[in-house]
């Protein structure tokens, strides 16, 4: 089922390289009327409040190359952030890189009938760790997820760090209800490596495109995903409480 454009929901998910393409950030949303900005491996510790018509929803706090959310307040109205950490790889336990992985926002479209969606940025082991362990943590993520958003539909995009035997993980999830969406074009494509690593994964939602955008500073190329709320359902009833405010 297609998504008109002047509908659709705008989401960039990108892996800045330690912060190295925090600069084009701003010409990103301007070029894409983006609606929300969905960041890995930024440097937490000096994040804007705003990216041009965006502003800061939440950041990771426990680790300075982490996760970030932006999101244009014209259209999004936030009900709270929530930060997990996911089970920790052997990467993690001897170098505590990135004690949260997950970052997910609780928001209610306000150019989609009040529809509530949570978006999520998250970030995986590296590629030292197994498949198995990405699974574990993807798991996490959704089950957290899906527990605190009762039935709302939920967007979650990021470096997955999985772009070998990625059909696999497409047939476990689609069994749970989710959808796996690749871009058009490879997510990183510097030194020996190459494949989707950056992708998105959804619940409750239309995906309309998916693709990958130009390459600059960083090691990863950033992904536009455009997408709708499937349905809006009347009288569905918002639970604050398991969400930050």
């Amino acid at each position: 089922m297609g998504v008109a454009e002047g509908s659709a929901l705008r989401t960039i998910s990108y892996n800045l390289h330690e912060g190295r393409a925090t600069l084009e950030l701003s010409d990103l949303v301007s070029a894409h009327d983006v609606d929300a900005l969905c960041l890995q491996e930024c440097d937490t510790l000096r994040l804007p409040e705003s990216v041009g018509p965006l502003v800061l929803a939440g950041a990771t706090q426990r680790n300075r190359l982490g996760l970030a959310l932006y999101y244009r307040p014209e259209r999004l109205h936030v009900h709270g952030h929530e930060l997990r950490p996911l089970r920790r790889s052997m990467h993690d336990r001897f170098l505590a890189p990135a004690h949260e992985r997950l970052l997910a926002v609780r928001f209610e479209d306000l150019h989609d009938d009040g529809a509530l969606l949570t978006l999520a940025s998250i970030h995986t082991a590296p590629l030292s760790a197994s498949n198995a362990m990405r699974r574990h943590q993807i798991a996490e993520a959704l089950g957290a997820i899906r527990a605190a958003a009762h039935g709302s539909s939920a967007l979650v995009v990021g470096d997955f760090n999985y772009p070998w035997f990625a059909s696999s993980l497409t047939r476990r999830l689609s069994a749970q209800g989710f959808q796996v969406s690749h871009s058009d074009r490879p997510t990183y494509v510097r030194k020996r490596f190459r494949g989707h690593f950056d992708f998105a994964i959804s619940e409750g939602m239309d995906i309309h495109s998916v693709r990958t955008l130009q390459q600059a500073g960083s090691d990863h190329l950033p992904v536009l995903v455009q997408s709708r709320v499937k349905a809006f359902v009347p009288g569905q009833v918002l639970e604050r409480d398991s969400w930050a405010s």
